[in-house]
């Protein structure tokens, strides 16, 4: 259903609510915070706060100087908190705070490892780029911080706490990108707002926060929406809630795929170690070339195996502790933190009774806010408003999802995943060097094998949308005779065969529209010497036929009326995996390998539709 607007009446009574500034003598009552419609309203000067600058204590040495790391904080807090009005806060923690390094990336030509084959080196080349939130979050380590919700929420009567992650900017300790310390770090503050951490000025002196009601709420985009993950995990008191925007929930996912090293979205050769690098920014350059060094052989960029390095930086170990409501946000194409973050981070926060909402929008890697979304501010001020404020807006028994459809409408459902999803089976049949079959009846029975050639040099794009091509296989059904829904993770169960011992295997699932136009849905990646674990290597032999399974990128989408479901098979991802040199061999047997797709009315509605 449509989600509803709050009524004009609540529109007129908040442009009609005058804004607080500070009277010259101190009021018998502190001022309050008005709310109209279950939403905090602008009642209050946003150019009329106390700012203070401070540093809190961590309980962590991570630079190794024999001291407690120091987190840099900045309160940016109401005036009328001097009155007596204590308030709740909105805490973004970041490592971006200070801009960042010029650092280079690593290159992706290169051969994939092979056990026991030498000579797998790496290096780096190129220059770093700048994703849209560190652009915006680049300022000088000593400049005032600032943010786009900064007035927002300091003109609706809540603080705003900004802290440099460890070893960025003016903080002390080390980077870690998603270390045991940073968490610890960004944590600490939220124990300083309530009393159980030091704080101290630039002089040394004692600085305590009075003026908050201890009831913190931390949100941000991307790394600064990852934190807020991080310290939810550790059920730290005073967090009660997390808005999480396009974040990670595992590390390992953002620079890896079940054994393979795969980028982040326009990210192509970056890793954990060039991002620790790039905002390693406090003033000391040297204290922590150790530490990034051993991120650099920690990482393993030859394997690519899980390892106890990656499961330190997973969250989904410890959504058990999180006590904290989350507001799951997210862009259905974000293709640097892919959607498998907030997939996975959500239903291990269902599984775990979390408090939760999901929202999700038709953008990419990019904050609600900025693209001027008007139901993201409604959502979010009530959010904020009930679990900082405890205002009864009736927003937590509300539906848990709101999704933006392709036409731009949005609608609150149920649930994400949308119940009454099943799981469904494509079959490929033969055909795929132009375009083969794909339907629902199986073709299970004697080997049938089709085989493509790698080519890096082509990109997903142009094998997907070329007619024919012998550099991969493709796979369509009949055209839609009604709408499909696709709500989650897809997998391709696939038979495979290689003529060299080591190969990228990529799986794309493509719309193809009656012009001809196809589009890129989702699309996954595998390691096939990790086909039984992403934590161990075997060897596979040329020429012998293994199960492989491979999981796509989930997603929510709507297959039109007239459009065929496609499925690609390939090899190396020009913009995601490591760049071998042409000619690796991958035979496909038809008559084993499936599309498993989660599809809203399961197998019915997907015969009725295209099968």
């Amino acid at each position: 259903m449509r989600r509803a607007r709050p009524a004009v009446a609540a529109v007129a009574a908040l442009l009609a609510v005058p804004l607080l500034s500070t009277p010259a003598s101190a009021q018998a009552d502190p001022p309050k915070p008005v709310f109209v419609d279950g939403q905090a309203q602008p009642v209050f000067d946003p150019n009329d706060v106390v700012r203070e600058s401070l540093w809190v204590s961590a309980p962590v040495d991570s630079d190794f100087d024999g001291k407690d790391d120091l987190v840099h904080v900045e309160v940016v807090r109401p005036r009328a908190t001097e009155l007596g009005m204590k308030v709740p806060v909105v805490y973004q923690a970041s490592p971006y705070y200070a801009g960042g390094n010029d650092v280079p990336n690593h290159s992706v030509d290169q051969e994939l490892y092979v056990p026991g084959k030498p000579g797998h080196g790496d290096h780096r080349t190129g220059s770093r780029g700048l994703a849209d939130e560190r652009v915006a979050a680049a300022v000088g380590p000593r400049a005032a911080i600032t943010w786009r919700y900064e007035s927002y929420f300091t003109a609706r009567g809540f603080a705003v706490v900004y802290a440099e992650s460890l070893g960025s900017g003016l903080s002390t300790g080390c980077p870690t990108s998603g270390g045991r310390n940073e968490t610890i770090g960004a944590k600490s503050v939220v124990d300083w707002l309530n009393g159980r951490a030091g704080g101290q000025d630039a002089s040394g002196n004692a600085v305590t926060a009075p003026w908050t009601t201890g009831k913190v709420g931390m949100m941000g985009v991307s790394y600064n929406g990852t934190l807020p993950n991080a310290v939810a995990t550790t059920g730290v008191r005073g967090l009660e809630t997390i808005v999480p925007i396009a974040a990670i929930s595992s590390w390992y996912d953002y620079y890896r795929a079940d054994g393979l090293i795969v980028a982040p979205g326009t990210f192509q050769g970056e890793d954990l170690d060039v991002l620790a690098d790039y905002v390693y920014t406090r003033a000391d350059r040297e204290v922590c070339k150790p530490v990034i060094a051993d991120i650099v052989a920690q990482q393993d960029r030859v394997t690519g195996d899980y390892s106890p390095f990656w499961d330190e930086r997973n969250y989904l170990n410890d959504v058990s502790g999180v006590r904290a409501s989350v507001l799951a946000v997210h862009g259905l194409n974000d293709w640097n933190v892919k959607m498998t973050h907030v997939d996975q981070w959500y239903s291990a926060l269902k599984r775990h009774g979390v408090e939760h909402k999901i929202w999700l929008h038709q953008s990419g890697h990019a904050d609600p806010f900025r693209l001027r979304q008007a139901e993201w501010l409604i959502t979010l001020n009530r959010w904020m408003s009930h679990y900082l404020y405890k205002i009864d807006n009736g927003i937590e028994d509300e539906p848990k999802a709101t999704i933006q459809r392709e036409d731009q409408t949005w609608h609150d459902e149920a649930e994400w995943p949308l119940p009454g999803t099943s799981s469904a089976r494509l079959y490929p049949a033969a055909g795929g060097a132009a375009i083969g079959g794909l339907s629902a009846r199986s073709s299970f029975g004697r080997p049938v094998l089709e085989s493509l050639t790698d080519d890096v040099s082509k990109t997903a794009e142009v094998l997907a949308a070329a007619p024919a091509s012998e550099h991969r296989l493709s796979y369509a059904t009949r055209p839609a005779t009604q709408p499909l829904r696709i709500s989650g993770g897809v997998t391709a169960d696939l038979r495979l065969s290689f003529t060299r011992p080591a190969a990228n295997v990529t799986v794309l699932l493509v719309d193809r529209a009656p012009d001809g136009k196809t589009s890129i849905i989702t699309r996954g990646w595998t390691d096939p010497q990790n086909r039984h674990s992403p934590s161990r290597t075997e060897p596979i032999r040329p020429g012998k036929a293994y199960d492989v399974e491979v999981e796509l990128v989930p997603d929510d989408y709507v297959l039109a009326v007239g459009h065929s479901l496609g499925v690609v098979v390939m090899s190396s991802d020009y913009d995601y995996t490591l760049r071998p040199q042409p000619g690796a061999g991958v035979s496909v047997d038809l008559a084993r390998s499936s599309l498993k797709l989660p599809v809203v009315g399961g197998s019915a509605a997907l015969r009725s539709s295209v099968g």
